[in-house]
């Protein structure tokens, strides 16, 4: 007898399932997008376009000029194999564009909403920066200078060199 796991208790025992396939999420979504962006980068080509201009010319030349016990798609029918054919090509291709179109306005919407994050994370950082500056320019009013050092060390040494002139200093009391 089979063990059985919490997932089978979770639903009535007619409607259990295996396994079923979801179409539409996760990595199987993914592999199509993926396959539909390579199919409409194909047929956006230069190559796709003239092989597929081959190929009709090709198509439309046998069944014009082969014997007609050999045409498979006579011209007396307006070959219409091949519109049939193109039919179905161009019915699959503009879904697979569209789906192509949807996965690169992601892209483009992840890479605005990333764009517009980094805008601001360097405007926040430039105002930082900006209130530093102004903060050390305010710092460096208080700091003195090597001229206001200089000027103010003259100003002493004169003022030394004054006393020690003068009559009745300090220095000549003792």
């Amino acid at each position: 007898m089979a063990r059985r796991t919490e997932a089978d208790l979770e639903s009535p025992k007619g409607l259990r399932q295996k396994f079923v396939p979801r179409f539409g999420r996760g990595q199987g979504r993914d592999r199509m997008g993926r396959f539909s962006e390579s199919f409409a980068r194909a047929m956006g080509t230069p190559a796709f376009l003239v092989g597929m201009t081959v190929f009709c010319l090709v198509w439309i030349g046998y069944n014009t000029w082969a014997p007609i016990e050999l045409q498979f798609d006579p011209r007396a029918l307006n070959y219409t194999l091949l519109t049939l054919i193109l039919s179905l090509q161009a019915s699959y291709a503009a879904p697979m564009i569209l789906l192509a179109q949807n996965r690169q306005d992601d892209r483009d919407r992840v890479q605005i909403e990333q764009d517009r994050q980094r805008a601001e994370r360097n405007l926040n950082d430039t105002e930082y920066l900006a209130r530093e500056v102004v903060a050390l320019r305010l710092a460096m009013k208080d700091v003195a200078t090597k001229d206001f050092i200089r000027a103010e060390l003259r100003s002493l040494l004169e003022e030394l060199d004054r006393e020690k002139d003068s009559p009745g200093s300090s220095h000549d009391e003792r």
